[in-house]
């Protein structure tokens, strides 16, 4: 039972995992290593599983994310319960670590934050990660919210609809003039494609609603650039072909630095915020904030 834990072992096992190594939790938790190492054995021990990998820097097993989850979450009871009794002084700044897309990121997400009331102060951690991946964090423990493309709610979470994120599928008009002559059809699955990371299925699966072949996909030549700034600037000087945020590709549909490559085929992207489950007025706030932003920069999805 989570409640039969020794608080000082569960915080010194999230100490360990955020700072990598146990020499850095040590020195982070002004004790000893043996302490620390004898800390973790102990709980182990005590959960009957391995919790932790021994590798640099170290990472937590399946059993021990469920360990970390728990101990981040009460961390953060903690302190709002602090916060409550005005016990706060000298805890320093709220800390919410959240996860989001790199299109998200760059487009309408940053703006968003400036927008949280900083009284107290709240410190965002950004983590950076595929829409389609963020969940993975939030169930490990790493971030206590997300933006994500997943509609089923991670295991002590709840999630609410932000909108929809419009892709468009556009290339510099010289790569058209030389690889975009046919049919798009045919032309998208041999002509060459810039791709965000080797998670991104975003362009294949343009391809697939394009062709209704489900075995179809972009072409083999395929040039990786992994930030949203640099996969819009590889579209624009012509290395390939690519889905570009709305935001981001009608300024440039508009002055001619890019064309449509099928303008009735947009692809939608469903985008949701998930987040811990705690009565946290820190959380409530910035998903107050996200919600309200993401109406104004996102589509509503049809009723």
């Amino acid at each position: 039972m989570m409640d039969e834990l020794p608080l000082d072992q569960v915080r010194t096992l999230l100490a360990v995992v955020d700072e990598g190594t146990f020499d850095a939790a040590a020195a982070a938790l002004h004790v000893t290593p043996s302490a620390v190492s004898q800390r973790v054995k102990a709980l182990e021990q005590r959960t009957g599983r391995v919790l932790l990998m021994r590798t640099k820097p170290v990472r937590a097993t399946e059993s021990g994310e469920v360990v970390v989850r728990f101990a981040r979450q009460l961390a953060r009871l903690e302190r709002d319960a602090r916060a409550g009794l005005g016990m706060a002084e000298g805890m320093g700044p709220v800390r919410l670590p959240i996860a989001v897309n790199a299109d998200s990121l760059a487009t309408w997400f940053l703006p968003a934050l400036t927008r949280v009331p900083q009284d107290p102060p709240v410190c965002i951690e950004l983590h950076r990660e595929d829409e389609s991946h963020t969940t993975a964090l939030l169930r490990e423990g790493q971030v206590m919210a997300a933006v994500t493309s997943s509609p089923d709610p991670v295991a002590g979470c709840s999630v609410r609809m932000l909108g929809l994120s419009r892709y468009l599928p556009v290339a510099s008009p010289a790569f058209a003039a030389r690889y975009l002559t046919g049919e798009p059809e045919r032309d998208l699955r041999e002509a060459p494609t810039i791709v965000f990371d080797r998670k991104d299925d975003l362009q294949d699966a343009f391809v697939r609603a394009l062709t209704g072949d489900e075995a179809a996909g972009a072409g083999p030549v395929r040039h990786y650039i992994p930030t949203s700034e640099g996969f819009r600037d590889a579209v624009v000087a012509g290395l390939g072909w690519g889905l570009v945020p709305e935001q981001q590709s009608s300024p440039l549909v508009r002055t001619g630095k890019l064309v449509l490559l099928e303008p009735l085929r947009p692809m939608d992207v469903p985008l949701y915020w998930q987040q811990w489950k705690l009565d946290s007025p820190a959380l409530s706030k910035v998903a107050g904030v996200i919600a309200a932003a993401a109406r104004e920069a996102l589509r509503s999805p049809s009723p």
